[in-house]
């Protein structure tokens, strides 16, 4: 009967042999939730030795930083934390003390003035304290080298009146704060990374777009239970930066061009003429450098003008300069009188001139009339004369 059960008795695995039952470990616990640091935790009693860390913070931020203190000392006594506001110096510091049973929470301090400096009001500064928050601060000045446009796409990561950076805060559940050439960033290690990869793009001229609308469709793939296995790669979208060959554009340029052109002969237009360039005329090859150029100092002396003297050349400059500026003044004089001048009106014609064009047709059409009288008569004695000597 013993082998029997035996036999029925499921196989055990090797590395689960050893394994006994947890009655207290069950499904409703989580694992991985970090638990608060009590004071009862710390087995080794106050500290050696003192820790501590200091930052510098600019000189707008003194009077904000001077009003707001007590609450930060308030923030930071509560976990056994000493800080110090030097305004002479421009520095916030803090160190451990005696009362200090937290290890790390000296770190957490150090993030907490770091943010402080950086911007951050102290309302959401002090949050870094809590052990689920972290920070980040992101140097994106040295990113690009220039002004404008790094100014540019700095701006393009807040958006249109902050949109594009509130649906960022949405998506990663973090503080984003763009101040200077710095980020600083708050929230879960998960949502810092997709922040930093965001940001380090946008100043590399990636739109945040791209990688919003990423976040996007992950969070919906996400909210699937059948999808938690498998890869979401063919769900992602695939932006691929494609570097055309010059002949490949000079392809697709014309096409476009031949499709515009097709467009109008069917409405009844002209093509599109392409734009030639000219080549430049070939330069005769001499193997003789060019001659050179007169220095300053050889003009002044064909000049004349190496020889006058100071206050000779100061006046000489400054009647060049009043003699231009009257050109201009002039110019810009006759420019603003073309307003007023009056256009070329056709007047009505008087009623003498009248009279006088209507004499003027009537002996043009006597002319004609005499003329044509003339032709008549002389064409009669022609008539007249082949009768009588026919006769």
């Amino acid at each position: 009967m013993a082998d029997i059960n035996v036999e029925d008795a499921p196989p055990v695995n090797k590395n689960k042999r050893h394994r006994k039952e947890k009655p207290w470990d069950t499904d409703d616990i989580d694992q991985w939730a970090i638990q608060p640091f009590q004071t009862d935790d710390n087995k080794g009693g106050t500290f050696t030795e003192e820790s501590s860390f200091a930052t510098l913070f600019p000189k707008y931020r003194e009077k904000y930083l001077r009003e707001v203190w007590s609450a930060v000392t308030q923030a930071l006594d509560t976990h056994g934390i000493a800080c110090t506001l030097d305004l002479v110096h421009g520095s916030m510091s803090v160190r451990t003390t005696r009362k200090t049973y937290d290890p790390y929470i000296i770190l957490k301090a150090r993030d907490m003035v770091k943010l402080l400096a950086r911007g951050v009001n102290v309302g959401q500064a002090v949050k870094i304290l809590d052990d689920a928050v972290a920070c980040d601060i992101i140097k994106v000045g040295n990113v690009v080298r220039n002004k404008e446009r790094f100014v540019k796409r700095r701006q393009r990561i807040i958006g249109p009146d902050g949109s594009t950076l509130k649906a960022i805060e949405l998506l990663t559940q973090c503080y984003v704060l763009v101040q200077g050439s710095t980020v600083s960033v708050m929230g879960p290690y998960k949502g810092l990374k997709e922040v930093r990869r965001i940001v380090l793009d946008c100043m590399k001229n990636i739109h945040p777009i791209y990688r919003i609308k990423e976040l996007m469709i992950k969070r919906e793939l996400a909210k699937d239970p059948q999808l938690v296995n498998e890869s979401w790669d063919r769900f992602l979208p695939r932006f691929r930066k494609k570097h055309l060959r010059t002949s490949e554009k000079t392809a697709r340029k014309n096409e476009r061009i031949e499709e515009k052109n097709e467009a109008r002969q069917a409405a009844g237009l002209q093509p599109i003429e392409e734009a030639t360039k000219e080549k430049p005329a070939k330069k005769v090859y001499t193997p003789f450098p060019p001659a050179q150029l007169p220095r300053k100092v050889d003009l002044q002396l064909e000049s004349g003008e190496y020889f006058l003297k100071s206050h000779e050349k100061a006046e000489r400059e400054a009647r060049k300069k009043k003699e231009k500026q009257e050109e201009v003044t002039a110019g810009r004089r006759a420019q603003r009188a073309e307003a007023f001048v009056a256009p070329a009106e056709d007047a009505a014609p008087t009623i003498e001139e009248k009279r006088k064009r209507k004499r003027e047709r009537e002996k043009e059409a006597d002319g004609l009339d005499g003329e044509a009288s003339t032709k008549k008569s002389k064409k009669k004695k022609k008539d007249r004369q082949s009768m009588e000597d026919s006769s």
